[in-house]
This record gives C-alpha cells, sequence and structure tokens, in this order.
C-alpha cells in the first residue's frame, strides 16, 4: 500500500526525476505482471515503468502551477488480463523552492495625503509639507521574502504621494491699488473693471468673496463676485456726474468663503486693495428744470400771448447756449410756438375749451454748439373755461295741451344744456321775455333745480281757435359774463280722455298752425287740379300729332345719311358701319313709303326678289342698282351724301387721293411718322422704299 509521494519542482537534472515504485505481493518477478498508471498528468507528465512499477516526472514542474496530482495504479496479469489487485489511488505532492521573487499586485500605486499631516503607513519624512512648495512625490517600495535572509527573492513597486490641499493659505491683492475710469453717462450696472486677489490654495479652499469695505463712492459702486474666474467686478450702482465728483476711492476686501479653523492661528484669510475711481465728462443732452409742465390759460386769450415758460440748462461744465423748439408732430394745427431763446410759450390761434380741452404738446431743447445734444419734454396745456355759451334747451320738446285742461297743470318739464363747463357748477334762470312778460295762457315756474316747467293759465282750450300755441323762454346762466338765449316751446292743442291721455292732433291743426286759412287751401287744391287737366290735354294732342321719322329703317340702306365725323380705325374698326345690312337683304322692310318721293305721288314699292343670305356683296349691290334702274316709283333724282370734312380735332391734311397729280410719281410719306400711334400702319406701308417696291 502507498499513500502519497513528493518530489521538487523545478528539477533541472539531465535526466527524467525518479518519483517513487509501485510493488504488490503479487509479483513473482517472473514479469507475468504488467504495472498500469492513470490520473493526473499519467502518460505525459508521469511515465510508469509496466514491469518494474518505477515512476518518473518526465517534465519539470512548477508547484505555482499545480501543486498536487492524483493517480491511480493497477496491477494487471499479462497473460489473463486481470487485475490481481484492487486499484489504489495516490497522491504526488510537489514540494515547493524558492524560485519566485515578492511581486505587488499593482506596479504603480497612488496615495495621498493631506499637507501637514502627522504619522501615517506612510509619513512624511519632513515636518509641516506644503502641497505649494511640492505637489507630487514617487516612492519606490521593494519586498522581500525569507524574511530578508541571504538568498531570498524580492520584489519592487511604484508609489506616486500626492499631497492634497487644505486651507493654509489666505488670499493676496497682488496690487495695493487699482485705478479705473467711467464715462459720467454710463448706465448702472455697467462693468467698470475686475479685480482679483491670488489664492495659492485650490478649489473651494480658493474660493473668496469680494465686498467694499468703506471710501467715498461706497454708495456710488459696488463689486460682485465672478465665482468662475473668482473676480471682483466693479459696478455701477448709482448715476455718476462729473460736475459733482470726479474722483471716488473705495478699499475692496477680497476673503476666504472656507476658512479652516485649524489654521486661524496663522493671521485673517482676507486682503485688502484700495480702488481708485475716476469719472469722465461727456458732453450730456441738456436737463429740464421739470420732468414735464402744466400750463393753464384762458380760452379767451388773445393771439400771441404768452401763457408758460420752460426751462433747462447745460450740466456740462461747458455750459453751453440752448434753443427751444416746438415738436410740429405734437402740434399739426401750430396753435402754440416758443421763443427759441427764453422758453416762453405763447398762442398762434384763438383756443376753443369747447372744441380741445387740453393740448399736449412736446418742447425740445438742443444744445446750439451740438445739435446731436437735444432732449425732449412733455408740456399739457389746459384750456380754462370762460363763459362764452349761452345756455338752450336740451332737446327739442314734442308738448300738448288737452282741450279739457284746467289752469295750474303741469304740461311740459324743461332742462338747459351749455357747452360751458364753470368750476363752481351750472345755475340756470327761466323767465319770460320781455315782450310778452304775462302769457295768458300759460305760465313758466322755475324749479330752482335747473328746470322749468310749463303751467296753464286758462281753463280749457280749442283746436278749432287755436291749435298751435308758441311760448318763448327766456334762458340765462349765473357766470361772468352772463349768457342767455331764448328758446321757443311749440305747444299744440290735442283731444284727450279724461286721465289726459293724448288722443289725436289731426293734421289740420298742424297746417292751420303755419298761417293758412281754409280759404287759401282750397285755393291751392283748384289749382293742383287745373294743372293736372292741362297736362293731360297736352299729352293727347302730342299723341295726335305724329310726326314722319327721317329714317324709317336701318335695313333700307339706298337712302340712309351717313355721317363721317371721325377718322375711323381703318381695318380694325368694326363699329362704323354695319355690314349685316349688306348680308341680309331680306331683313329690311316690305311696303314702307319712300322719303325722297314727291307728297303726292305715292307709288307702292315693288317687293323685290328674296336674295340668298351668303350672296357676294359686289353682285347683291349691281342687282339692286338694276332693281332701282327700273322701278318707276323712283325719283328722277339722286340722295344726295355730304361729306364735307374728314373729322373732328385732326390734325392731318386731307387723305384723298383725289388731289394728287399722278399715281406713279415718287411721293415723300415720311411725315406720316409723326402724326402719331394712330397712324403707325399707314406710316409703316408708305414710309419706306420698300413699300413702294411692294
Amino acid at each position: 500500500m502507498w499513500n502519497q509521494f513528493f518530489l521538487l519542482e523545478e528539477y533541472t537534472g539531465t535526466d527524467t526525476q525518479y518519483v517513487g515504485k509501485l510493488h504488490t505481493d503479487q509479483d513473482k518477478g517472473d514479469g507475468n505482471l504488467k504495472y498500469i498508471l492513470t490520473g493526473d498528468g499519467a502518460g505525459s507528465l508521469f511515465v510508469i515503468d509496466e514491469n518494474t512499477g518505477d515512476i518518473h516526472a518526465a517534465k519539470k514542474l512548477d508547484r505555482e502551477e499545480k501543486s498536487l496530482y492524483v493517480l491511480r495504479a493497477k496491477a494487471i496479469d499479462r497473460k489473463t488480463g486481470r487485475q490481481v489487485e484492487p486499484e489504489s489511488e495516490f497522491i504526488i505532492k510537489i514540494h515547493d523552492i524558492n524560485d519566485n521573487e515578492p511581486k505587488f499586485t499593482k506596479d504603480l500605486y497612488t496615495a495621498s495625503v493631506p499637507e501637514m499631516s502627522g504619522v501615517g503607513i506612510i509619513k512624511t519624512a519632513l515636518p509641516d509639507m506644503s502641497r505649494e512648495n511640492r505637489e507630487q512625490y514617487q516612492v519606490v517600495i521593494q519586498a522581500k521574502d525569507m524574511g530578508g535572509q541571504m538568498g531570498g527573492l524580492s520584489g519592487t513597486t511604484t508609489v506616486n504621494i500626492t499631497l492634497t490641499d487644505v486651507n493654509n493659505n489666505p488670499p493676496r491683492f497682488p496690487q495695493s491699488t487699482y485705478q479705473f475710469y467711467s464715462p459720467e453717462s454710463v448706465p448702472l450696472g455697467t462693468h467698470l473693471g475686475r479685480i482679483k486677489a491670488n489664492d495659492p490654495d485650490v478649489g473651494e479652499n480658493a474660493e473668496m468673496e469680494y465686498s467694499i469695505a468703506e471710501g467715498d463712492g461706497a454708495d456710488m459702486f459696488d463689486v460682485i463676485t465672478d465665482k468662475d474666474t473668482q473676480e471682483g467686478i466693479i459696478t455701477v450702482k448709482q448715476n455718476l456726474d462729473y460736475e459733482n465728483k470726479m474722483l471716488y476711492t473705495l478699499k475692496v476686501d477680497a476673503s476666504n468663503t472656507h476658512p479652516d479653523p485649524r489654521f486661524l492661528y496663522l493671521g485673517p484669510f482676507k486682503d485688502t486693495a484700495v480702488v481708485k475711481i475716476s469719472v469722465e465728462d461727456m458732453d450730456e443732452p441738456p436737463v429740464f428744470s421739470k420732468i414735464f409742465y402744466l400750463i393753464e390759460v384762458d380760452e379767451d386769450v388773445k393771439e400771441g400771448s404768452i401763457i408758460g415758460q420752460v426751462t433747462a440748462y447745460d450740466p456740462d461744465a461747458m455750459d453751453n447756449l440752448i434753443k427751444y423748439s416746438v415738436d410740429r408732430h405734437s402740434d399739426m394745427d401750430r396753435i402754440f410756438s416758443i421763443h427759441s431763446e427764453n422758453g416762453s410759450i405763447f398762442t398762434l390761434k384763438p383756443l376753443d375749451r369747447e372744441s380741445t380741452p387740453w393740448h399736449n404738446i412736446t418742447i425740445t431743447a438742443t444744445e446750439i454748439n451740438n445739435s446731436k445734444q437735444s432732449s425732449r419734454i412733455p408740456v399739457f396745456i389746459r384750456i380754462l373755461d370762460i363763459n362764452d355759451h349761452a345756455p338752450e334747451l336740451a332737446m327739442y320738446y314734442e308738448t300738448f295741451v288737452c282741450e279739457n285742461a284746467k289752469p295750474g297743470q303741469l304740461i311740459q318739464t324743461v332742462s338747459v344744456m351749455d357747452k360751458d363747463d364753470p368750476p363752481r357748477g351750472h345755475k340756470f334762470f327761466f323767465e319770460p321775455v320781455p315782450e310778452f312778460p304775462l302769457n295768458p295762457n300759460f305760465t313758466i315756474v322755475d324749479n330752482k333745480d335747473n328746470t322749468a316747467g310749463i303751467m296753464t293759465r286758462k281753463d280749457g282750450y280749442s283746436r278749432n281757435k287755436m291749435s298751435t300755441y308758441l311760448l318763448p323762454i327766456l334762458i340765462f346762466d349765473n357766470d361772468y359774463p352772463i349768457q342767455s338765449s331764448t328758446g321757443t316751446l311749440t305747444i299744440r292743442v290735442c283731444a284727450c280722455d279724461n286721465q289726459g291721455n293724448m288722443q289725436s292732433c289731426n293734421a289740420e291743426a298742424l297746417v292751420l298752425s303755419a298761417g293758412l286759412s281754409t280759404g287759401a287751401l282750397i285755393a291751392i287744391l283748384l289749382c293742383v287740379v287745373i294743372l293736372l287737366v292741362l297736362v293731360v290735354l297736352f299729352a293727347a294732342l302730342k299723341r295726335q300729332r305724329k310726326k314722319e321719322p327721317l329714317i324709317i329703317s336701318k335695313d333700307d340702306v339706298r337712302d340712309n345719311i351717313v355721317t363721317y365725323n371721325d377718322e375711323g380705325g381703318g381695318e380694325e374698326d368694326t363699329q362704323a358701319f354695319d355690314i349685316g345690312t349688306l348680308r341680309n337683304p331680306e331683313a329690311r322692310e316690305d311696303s314702307k313709303f319712300r322719303r325722297d318721293v314727291m307728297p303726292e305721288t305715292i307709288f307702292q314699292i315693288r317687293r323685290t326678289v328674296p336674295l340668298w343670305e351668303n350672296i357676294d356683296v359686289q353682285d347683291f349691290i349691281h342687282r339692286r342698282l338694276k332693281e332701282n334702274d327700273s322701278d318707276p316709283s323712283a325719283p328722277p333724282y339722286d340722295s344726295l351724301a355730304t361729306y364735307a370734312y374728314e373729322g373732328n380735332d385732326s390734325i392731318a391734311d386731307s387723305l384723298s387721293s383725289l388731289e394728287s397729280p399722278t399715281v406713279d410719281c415718287n411721293q415723300d410719306y415720311g411725315y406720316l411718322s409723326d402724326w402719331g400711334p394712330r397712324f403707325k400702319k399707314l406710316a409703316d406701308m408708305y414710309g419706306g422704299d420698300d413699300s413702294d417696291r411692294d
């Protein structure tokens, strides 16, 4: 029996390394038994002599790759092939030798140690090491086996050590004084410049905040911190004025926002710098003494009167002269003007509060030496009311009085309107006109509330006697100067029921109220009837008188009077003459009397032979000529057609060829080109030599 064998790794001998021997008691040494090896590495790493059972290692073994091999061995009879004993298992262990040096798990290690740190696994060799002086370090570490004894192996690795930052440095300005310049007219919030304090720390340890500590411009300027660049930005907080102050001095602090309490003993973590800001003079526009002007003027002010004044000054040190003008876009009607030197506003036209109670104009002030520098100001002109309109009745009143009215009845309440607007309000008074102080029919009662009541003064009214009454009312106001007017109230007399409701006011009463009597009305109606009879008789007589027309039928082309009163359109003229008359001879009317025969001899026109519509025009004319020659009713004289003129407003002379000497003579037609576009075709036909040859 066997359990395990031992074998050294990394054998360097020339022969194979002997492992051990397998042997069974059944082996008599006669060579009848055969040893067989199976399992891990059998036949490749480990071989066995099948006769003797000796096991050898065929190759160099490495314990670090595999330290234990499990194999099985059996012995069989060569003749019978049977196992003489059961299969046995054994182990081959590989003994370790020091053939590997120590190895680190990484070729490069990184580590970080806060600066100013104390003891650690890797500790600083110098006290208070500063990251700002040196941030990166590289350390080589060696590891030895066998406790560092002779013959042992070793391995090395590299460790990169970084000193991390702590807030142990305060911010420091690189210079103690900064100088900036600013124009006086810059808008609020304008950036004037940047300042920056240096901090050797990094990250949040280098974050800082800027603030204005003190100075004569602490209320005029502000400083903000740029978080990205850690800079302080100087901005304008209030409007600057060169004439008021030309130089400002500020003290600006820069302090860490995350101080480390461990290093407060080093001193305050902030620094201070002086910032000087010089204001530069700029040419500024004029400045008005007010942001707007309100002027009140009476509407009855005379033209050319001064109603107010505006003033402006040049804020610059030069104190340039200023001229004033009215923006005409705000005063299109040119009602106002202004003195260019002193700014006095005066009127050019009369004012009327009732049409325009307010005028909003714009005044411009411009420097004389620099017209680009100008300012504008609104001027609101309020037109004050003057009592220049008389009060009037508020509306047209349709007033009536019942025939059965009793004395003292209220028949109408009237109110008044006035275009004026007095500051104390309206107060109107009502009285009868002085010419008729006592009216026997009606009376006017002032209600003391700007209304008046019309009351009856007698018992009963009659439409037959008087259908309409005119009641004049004197109305005047209580303002200065007092204005008054007379309003006339028309009162109709109507029939009413017992409750006083109007039933009828006939038209007769309306007509009679205009001053016409019954007799006059009858006379007017009689005249109208006579006029109608005359018109009917005139129409009847005109209908009986039939005047024979000059031209009976348009189709009778023999004696049509054709008037040529224009030059015509040439070949394009399709309106001058209707060729349809020649094309359709059957369309003419038959049984018509001739207009050119004597009245005492009237013959019946002979019916002509019907012609086809598509007959040739020349053939048609010849047939008609022959027909008329043989017509016994035709007169012995010809119809007269007069061609007295070429046309209206023609600039051309006669185009007739009758006055031409000969046809073959050479004639210059170039003048046709000067007659205008109407003669363009004639100019093209006769204007050139080619046309003559053609």
